[in-house]
């Protein structure tokens, strides 16, 4: 899915869902319905998705966009539930070379949506209900 353009107000924020990426068209539904809703909510020029691998957009490809749109800060929300390679190395060596290539930008990794209570507390409703039916 391809956001419509619409030009962020200067020094605007952009925030980037930064997922994983898969060949199958499937896996990529879920993150784009996201993206799509959070546009519908935050307007045009404040959300984008990147993948870290496998499909595009990529990051240096959604921070080039957002560059050359005025943003001045991404921040950038890893969808993992946990640490690991990706998370631990491949999103901050990314954010290195968004930050070398695109000096104008500030760069932001948030903690992974795994790290936040409140998505624990999420999981833990959709297991419980699960059980009781």
């Amino acid at each position: 899915m391809r956001p419509s353009r619409q030009t962020p107000p200067a020094g605007a924020t952009r925030l980037i869902l930064v997922v994983h990426g898969s060949r199958d068209p499937r896996w990529r539904e879920p993150f784009d319905r996201l993206t799509a809703a959070l546009i519908g909510e935050l307007g045009a020029g404040a959300v984008r998705l990147a993948c870290l691998e496998l499909i595009p957009p990529t990051l240096m490809e959604a921070a080039g966009e957002a560059a050359r749109d005025g943003v001045r800060r991404l921040r950038l929300l890893p969808l993992f539930m946990a640490g690991g390679a990706h998370v631990d190395r491949d999103i901050p060596a990314q954010a290195a070379a968004v930050r070398a290539r695109f000096p104008e930008l500030v760069v932001e990794v948030l903690p992974t949506i795994g790290d936040d209570p409140r998505f624990a507390l999420l999981l833990r409703d959709l297991a419980t209900e699960a059980v009781r039916g």
